[in-house]
Order: C-alpha cells, then sequence, then structure tokens
C-alpha cells in the first residue's frame, strides 16, 4: 500500500455499532466516534492514514486494530483553526496495547 492510494470504501449505518465494537474487540475505554474495518483490522476513531498504511504494511500479528479515544483537536477530521491536543494512537490486541504512534 502506498500513502495517496485510493482505495475503494463501503459505507454501512450499522444500528448497532457498540456490538460491532465489541465484535471486533475494541476495548471500552478506546471506543469513539467511527469504527472502519480494514483488511480484517479495526480502525477506531481518528487514525491518522499514515498508521493505517503502516498497520497494512508491517501486519503485526498480535494487533487487532488501532484506537484514537475521544475527538483529539489537530487529528485528522478535527482540525480547529489550527488548534491541536496531543493524542497517541494505540495498537491492541489479545489484551495487550502498545502505543503505534504518538502526535504532540
Amino acid at each position: 500500500m502506498r500513502h495517496g492510494e485510493k482505495h475503494e470504501v463501503e459505507t454501512v449505518d450499522h444500528p448497532d455499532m457498540a456490538s460491532v465494537k465489541t465484535e471486533h474487540g475494541v476495548p471500552d475505554d478506546l471506543r469513539s466516534c467511527h469504527t472502519m474495518i480494514a483488511d480484517g483490522y479495526v480502525i477506531e476513531g481518528h487514525v491518522p492514514s499514515t498508521d493505517v498504511e503502516r498497520l497494512l504494511a508491517e501486519r503485526p500479528e498480535w494487533v487487532q486494530g488501532l484506537a484514537v479515544a475521544g475527538m483529539p483537536l489537530g487529528s485528522p477530521g478535527m482540525e480547529a483553526g489550527g488548534r491541536t491536543q496531543a493524542y497517541q494512537v494505540i495498537a491492541f490486541g489479545n489484551g495487550r496495547r502498545e502505543i503505534f504512534a504518538s502526535y504532540p
């Protein structure tokens, strides 16, 4: 996968997003407003596309997905007049968590 590469996307409005998040193992404290399934991985919240691309390129065995909890200012889609908040992208899976990326 190359940066800027176009992908086919299907939008599904699910009546019970909590069950989708549970089914894909998103921990309660990492849940956010958006959920995406990308090639078997769950992407939760405002995760930068470069981190999704990195996940799909590296494919760490233990990772079920990536999450950005909440909606931090400055994260993709949350740009607000140049204001930013520090946030982390968390890789999770099988009871394990690791910081995948940090943004100041």
